[in-house]
């Protein structure tokens, strides 16, 4: 290290080397870089922790209905029934098949086509031959089965709408828990200010000599139950979140911050509900009561289907066939006349005398074309099987089907009894709930204001600690009374649109 000594006020300062000042280069390098690293961290922490998805109601059902694992299998079913209904329609169109076959015979055996028997020895042969079959009647099967599936697909239909409006309905209610639970932490947080400013003056009075330490152990106590319930409302709030993201399909580990929609209207919400009136439009919308009607129109096909056994069938039938065989290498293509000498005419130049009474056989190759032309054949015909005695299978068909749909038609009706009961309980329900909230405002005002008159009281010293705590957890236990009221006044409410069939919005 050297000196130097400062022209302008005569001070001694330090001069470092050339090696002192590189290390001295190195070291601000690599706190730069270990600066910039840190803040470019703290940045994407930063961003992570912002980036946090905006979930509100709509959204929340939009992807429940989207990602939901019993929503996608129940499409699964609808559509393999679709292929079924569209298949029993195809079942009305004629069946097309062909065919080909080919043996190797040795010995005596059958010429397949000259269908004589041949001589001793090795035979190759092949038939081809088309087949045509059409179902004309089998005492109305095929249309009661095509109606049957598209009523089944119905049924699937209704399936999945009620599987998606049970969804729906679990969603809403998970979010207006989390709006429930977000009122509450907030209501909390709010307790452990009003717990901290009570610890503090009554610290100071305490100081003053004009409470006792029992006073001040009292406000510790308040303060600890306040931070508790907030402990308590927010393990909560998480709790409700998580539910949410189960419906959603969503990973747990997922950031969310859930919308809060304007329920300054709360006021408006009606209660002034008839259920006679519910009742009669929620049995022509509720999908419960459509599931289970179009499985009974399902069943009541059956009986006809099982009724078909006792009529005739009749099938429309036809085939084009050939076939080939090398037993008979050779076919005639023609025939030429034989001269046949019968006597000589004597003379001079003696003469023969013919005749032309007979023919011989011209012969060719039999190619294997020529064979399947010359032994081609056609059909067509009907079919008629007429049942007589099938061991009373088709009677014992028809009366599994009778007591099914029978049984059917009391599930329906079952249905319906209880969806009258629920709409009868939700609108009592809706009522007492809004009564509720009416009297947990009431309490709420009342001890709000005879908590802020104890207050002063208290902070003057004319109110002892005991009367002031009870005024607040009163107060407290009030104010989460009306959050509570609240949210169930809307949620009883939301209950009774999704019976009526109303879009479920907040």
């Amino acid at each position: 290290m050297l000196a130097a000594k400062n022209k302008y006020n005569n001070i001694i300062l330090p001069v470092c080397s050339i090696d002192d000042e590189i290390d001295n280069m190195k070291q601000n390098l690599l706190l730069f870089k270990i600066t910039g690293i840190c803040a470019l961290l703290v940045c994407l922490m930063g961003f992570g922790a912002n980036a946090q998805e905006v979930i509100g109601l709509q959204k929340a059902v939009d992807l429940a209905l989207q990602n939901n694992l019993t929503v996608k299998q129940s499409a699964f079913s609808e559509a393999i029934d679709a292929a079924t209904y569209q298949q029993s329609k195809n079942n009305q169109l004629p069946a097309l098949s062909s065919s080909i076959s080919a043996n190797q015979s040795f010995g005596r055996a059958i010429d397949p086509s000259t269908n004589l028997f041949t001589a001793s020895r090795s035979t190759f042969g092949l038939s081809p031959g088309v087949n045509l079959q059409m179902l004309l009647f089998q005492g109305g099967a095929l249309r009661n089965t095509i109606i049957q599936n598209r009523l089944q697909l119905d049924a699937d239909r209704s399936n999945t709408a009620k599987i998606k409006n049970d969804l729906v309905l679990n969603v809403v209610i998970s979010y207006l828990q989390i709006l429930t639970n977000q009122d509450l932490v907030a209501a909390a947080k709010q307790q452990i200010e009003i717990a901290k400013l009570t610890l503090e003056r009554t610290d100071k009075t305490v100081k003053a000599g004009n409470q006792t330490m029992a006073d001040l152990s009292q406000a510790k106590a308040g303060l600890s139950t306040a931070e508790y319930n907030l402990t308590t409302s927010q393990n909560q709030l998480e709790l409700s979140v998580l539910v949410l993201k189960q419906y959603m399909e969503m990973p747990a580990g997922t950031q969310i911050t859930v919308e809060r929609p304007d329920i300054s209207k709360i006021n408006t919400v009606s209660s002034n509900y008839n259920a006679e009136d519910i009742i009669a439009k929620a049995i022509g919308v509720n999908p419960d009561v459509k599931l289970a009607e179009a499985q009974q129109a399902v069943i009541a096909q059956q009986i006809k289907i099982a009724k078909s056994s006792f009529y005739p069938t009749l099938s429309l039938g036809g085939g084009l066939s050939s076939n080939y065989s090398n037993s008979n290498p050779l076919r005639i293509i023609g025939i030429e006349p034989v001269t046949q000498p019968i006597g000589y005419i004597q003379g001079t130049n003696p003469k023969q005398v013919v005749v032309n009474d007979t023919y011989a056989a011209i012969t060719g190759p039999y190619y294997f074309g020529n064979k399947l032309s010359d032994n081609f054949a056609q059909s067509i015909g009907l079919s008629l099987s007429i049942p007589i005695f099938n061991r009373f299978n088709a009677h014992t068909n028809v009366k599994k089907a009778n007591i099914s749909y029978d049984n059917a038609a009391i599930s329906t009706q079952i249905v319906k009894n209880n969806l009258s009961k629920t709409i009868y309980q939700a609108v009592l329900d809706a009522r007492g709930a809004a009564n509720q909230f009416t009297n947990a405002q009431q309490t709420y005002q009342a001890n709000k204001d005879a908590f802020n008159i104890i207050q002063l009281r208290y902070n003057v010293g004319l109110e002892n600690s005991l009367n002031y705590n009870t005024s607040l957890t009163n107060l407290n236990k009030s104010q989460n009374d009306m959050i509570l009221a609240q949210y169930q006044m809307i949620f009883r409410n939301k209950v009774i649109d999704y019976y009526l069939g109303n879009p479920i919005i907040l």
